[in-house]
């Protein structure tokens, strides 16, 4: 029974120290100025995102402002203005090289950037249309002289002079398909028109008289047969 005792008073608590008592003050005063940075910077978030609700609204109802550049700002503010921008409809980026330096711009969604004033902003330059234009003019012009260029050198080399005119004592002053075409047939040589060439006649024409050459050739075999039979019979 006293052992049991014994045991039951070991494990209670024991009243704690004066060191115990001073570790747990601290504990408790840490843990309420953790609970009050968390409440201040919550309040901070939702006062700079009413801030920029009110800055987006006048940006909006501005006619005359196509975009919107910022001051620098820290990554929780950028979210924050994203995240508005996209609720009123708005296209956001962010640019700059180091976080320190990185800004926001808003763009109203009829006034969208293209990719080269993307890149311009990438590069920490000013977008210029003026400049833009020209450079653009300045590259339709280049793009037009280099196919200009490709097209002279796929284009066949034509000759300097006429070869009708400097050979026209050998093939004449007309053209090889109309000389072709006014042929005439010369029998000295062999040379018979394309036109003389061709057969006309039709299949069944054709059929009979290929008939006809064989019934006479069949006709003269018999009778040299006939013939040879008639001398072998007088000898």
């Amino acid at each position: 029974m006293a052992d049991l005792l014994g045991s039951i008073l070991s494990s209670m608590e024991k009243p704690p120290t004066v060191g115990d008592q001073e570790s747990r003050r601290k504990a408790r005063e840490q843990q309420a100025r953790l609970k009050k940075m968390q409440e201040d910077e919550k309040r901070k978030k939702a006062e700079f995102r009413k801030k920029m609700e009110k800055e987006v609204n006048d940006f909006i109802q501005d006619s005359a402002l196509q975009k919107k550049k910022y001051e620098p700002m820290g990554k929780i503010e950028r979210s924050i203005l994203h995240d508005v921008a996209e609720v009123a409809g708005l296209t956001s980026f962010s640019f700059g090289e180091d976080e320190e330096s990185r800004y926001v711009m808003l763009f109203k969604k009829e006034f969208a950037p293209c990719d080269e004033e993307l890149e311009a902003y990438r590069r920490g330059e000013e977008w210029d249309v003026a400049k833009a234009e020209e450079r653009r003019k300045l590259k339709e012009q280049a793009a037009l002289e280099e196919e200009a260029a490709n097209q002279n050198q796929r284009r066949p080399p034509s000759p300097s002079s006429n070869y009708r005119d400097k050979y026209s004592h050998l093939i004449g002053t007309s053209a090889a398909k109309d000389a072709a075409h006014t042929l005439e047939a010369n029998r000295a040589y062999g040379c018979v028109p394309v036109a003389n060439k061709r057969d006309t006649r039709s299949i069944e024409e054709a059929m009979n008289e290929i008939r006809a050459k064989k019934r006479l050739k069949k006709g003269e075999e018999d009778t040299g047969a006939a013939g040879s039979s008639s001398s072998s019979s007088g000898l």
